[in-house]
């Protein structure tokens, strides 16, 4: 089922176990993810990999948040041979492994509240159509040095957007690019963000499971990389108020399945789009609020979308404009096979499974109801008055987790995508982040308001 969706071709157990041996392997980390994205691991010794690899391995699943009550917790996990890699900082002593894994009912069947399942229920959807998602995160995140107990940016980090520094950052990108290519993640480039602090490390465009295990892989091998030079790498969407937050620009793209030709592509048109891209674009757009409580699903991602520090709060799309919501990057003349379309909500704590899966179905949803898509809008739109916005009918992202949530409950195409399990537990976690949030007496509020009232 898998070799349909995804572009490269999947090792076999025999080949996999040579690697091992060769590297010296010792331990296997078996790998997922909670709901959430939090990732999950069970290690294993090397010898009984191959029975593993055969016949999986058995673990509680009612320990793992937003998985299954206690009356129902056996499953067992099944290795995806494509993403066996050795862990490079666990060389040496007790060389390690990883490798991604695809979560089971004691009966064999893929677990529905498996953020992975969850993603190639909509792959599968898309391959009988004829189709394959691809895509590009670009990920966002800060690194922080610790002083008494805080977190501060790093000194000497002064620097913006591209700026070369000569401080450690420098160093420590490319000691986080080295560790991520001996996962065999193709790096395209590292640089500095425009906050202070702040940076950025993209890797090769490919189908959306790739690039979905490459994602998660990226955040924790930062976080290791980081904390081997005694920093922190955080993905937080906003750690530091008053300049821009992390985001997870997401660029997309669907390719036909028989020959491989970018889908996404019309030379006549005026923006390069076929009519199937504008469709999933119109789609999106469409279903934009319905899945933002899984694109940005924190209470901090909130702090992100708002106007004025590049973070698009604003339900368009366009080619140049930053503001909107979509945008339909410049290609080089003639490379029409780089025709794609960028999502910029996204941020890096949303789970790139679960974001992938209502992304993909929004498109669906706007390709199989060939929604019209909106006029596009090139002009500022944080420069837009309320009169404006309501003239242009421009909708806004929800403004809270709590009015995402309730965005989330409306949507039934988001919701579907998810499959109940996953819509229910993904629901009450936030529910419980957002009431311990109300809840919570902020010293924003002490300042502003204990001595006045």
């Amino acid at each position: 089922m898998v070799p349909t969706i995804r572009s490269a071709i999947t090792p076999t157990a025999e080949e996999v176990l040579s690697r091992a041996e060769a590297a010296g392997v010792e331990f296997v980390n078996l790998q997922f993810t909670d709901v959430m994205g939090i990732v999950k691991s069970v290690s294993i010794p090397i010898d009984i990999f191959p029975d593993v690899i055969q016949n999986g391995q058995w673990f509680d699943g009612s320990s793992i948040a937003g998985f299954a009550r206690i009356a129902e917790s056996d499953m067992f996990l099944m290795p995806d041979l494509a993403t066996f890699a050795v862990i490079p900082w666990e060389q040496g002593r007790n060389t390690t492994a990883r490798v991604i894994c695809w979560v089971h009912n004691p009966n064999g069947d893929l677990f529905p509240g498996d953020p992975r399942a969850v993603l190639l229920r909509q792959l599968e959807r898309l391959a009988k159509i004829g189709y394959r998602y691809n895509t590009g995160p670009e990920l966002e995140f800060f690194l922080f040095r610790k002083d008494n107990g805080s977190v501060r940016p790093l000194p000497h980090d002064q620097a913006g957007y591209f700026d070369l520094t000569t401080d450690l950052a420098a160093e420590v990108r490319k000691d986080m690019i080295q560790a991520l290519k001996a996962f065999g993640i193709k790096v395209e480039a590292g640089h500095h963000e425009v906050a202070i602090g702040q940076h950025e490390i993209d890797f090769e465009y490919s189908d959306a499971l790739t690039t979905a295990d490459q994602a998660v892989t990226v955040k924790y091998t930062l976080k290791a990389i980081a904390q081997q030079h005694g920093l922190l790498a955080t993905f937080m969407p906003k750690p530091i108020e008053g300049v821009n937050g992390s985001g997870m620009h997401t660029h997309q793209s669907l390719a036909f399945l028989e020959s491989g030709d970018n889908a996404f592509v019309d030379t006549s048109d005026d923006y390069g789009l076929s009519k199937l891209a504008r469709h999933f674009i119109a789609g999106q757009l469409a279903h934009a609020r319905g899945m933002a409580a899984v694109i940005a699903p924190l209470v901090n991602s909130y702090r992100r979308l708002v106007p004025g520090f590049e973070a698009p709060v604003y339900v368009s799309w366009a080619r140049q404009n930053r503001s909107a919501l979509i945008r339909v990057p410049a290609i080089r003349a003639g490379r029409t096979a780089a025709t794609r379309i960028e999502l910029r909500c996204p941020d890096p704590a949303a789970n790139p499974y679960l974001a992938y899966a209502v992304m993909l179905a929004a498109g669906i949803d706007g390709i199989e109801r060939e929604l019209p898509l909106p006029e596009p809008i090139e002009e500022n739109l944080y420069h837009f008055t309320e009169e404006d916005l309501r003239r242009r009918n421009v909708a806004t992202l929800p403004a809270t987790l709590g009015e995402a949530m309730a965005e989330l409950e409306r949507d039934e195409v988001v919701r579907e995508a998810l499959g109940e399990h996953v819509f229910e537990k993904l629901l009450e976690a936030q529910k419980q982040e957002w009431d311990s949030f109300r809840r919570h007496v902020s010293t924003w509020e002490l300042e502003r308001y204990l001595e006045i009232y």
